[in-house]
């Protein structure tokens, strides 16, 4: 999915500069029953305005909801704990806890996290990546149009193909370089990988999905799902974010 760079308008973007909320009480919306199909979302923001506009847009699609709302992330972590989302839309700048060291909480502090999905003002953020690293599914561009909006809460809730592929690898390549001269030529759990497997990661961090992937390959759809399985559980990765992160950083794919 890509951005034009149209926007939402100045509220979702820097127009909402110094807007932020003097405490930390969070603002719990009417929730969706629990036996329902609709994906459900909790808003960490610091800035009010981006708050409620993405409330809007979320709460305007008939399968998604907005069951909860803070301010830090402080308030994020307890509030998720309590209302068990299927996404949380985090800012990576907060005050207090912020969202790379709130979302390493809920990935490594619950059986079953909620996909986490960064919103931030610049793609080639510093702490976009950290927070990719820590365990978030992918990032949101707040100046990103609604429609682009919806749709990225839908692909991390389903645990599909990563948002923003271009970027995310330049952040990879830029940081992957300090990791490899750390460690050297060892490739870790990635040198376990088959030849098709090893295939499969190249063209995952190219950004495609499953089914231009068994285009490429010549293979069907169902394949190419066994193949990445095998490659997220041989990595330790939780979802093809953390794959293609860990294949930049090791040198198994290189930049060009």
């Amino acid at each position: 999915m890509t951005n034009d760079g149209t926007g939402m308008g100045s509220g979702m973007g820097s127009g909402t500069d110094g807007l932020t909320d003097g405490g930390t009480e969070s603002v719990t919306g009417g929730g969706v029953d629990s036996g329902t199909d609709g994906i459900r979302v909790v808003i960490a923001d610091d800035e009010r305005l981006v708050r409620m506009g993405l409330r809007v847009v979320i709460d305007a699609e008939p399968d998604l909801t907005v069951v909860g709302e803070a301010a830090d992330g402080a308030e994020v972590v307890p509030l998720v704990r309590e209302l068990r989302p299927d996404v949380v839309l985090m800012d990576v700048r907060m005050p207090g806890i912020n969202g790379i060291r709130a979302t390493e909480q809920l990935v490594g502090g619950m059986a079953e996290p909620p996909r986490i999905l960064v919103v931030t003002t610049f793609e080639h953020d510093d702490h976009v990546y950290d927070a990719l690293r820590a365990g978030a599914a992918g990032f949101l561009l707040k100046r990103a149009r609604a429609e682009e909006m919806v749709q990225a809460v839908r692909l991390v809730a389903r645990g599909d193909s990563l948002l923003f592929p271009a970027a995310v690898r330049e952040l990879a390549v830029r940081h992957g370089n300090d990791r490899r001269r750390e460690a050297g030529t060892d490739r870790g759990p990635i040198g376990r990988l088959t030849e098709r497997e090893g295939q499969v990661l190249r063209l995952m961090a190219t950004g495609l999905n499953n089914g231009e992937i068994a285009a490429r390959l010549v293979v069907s759809q169902e394949t190419v799902k066994t193949h990445v399985g095998s490659v997220l559980a041989k990595l330790g990765a939780r979802d093809r974010t953390q794959a293609v992160i860990a294949a930049y950083e090791s040198g198994f794919v290189l930049p060009g």
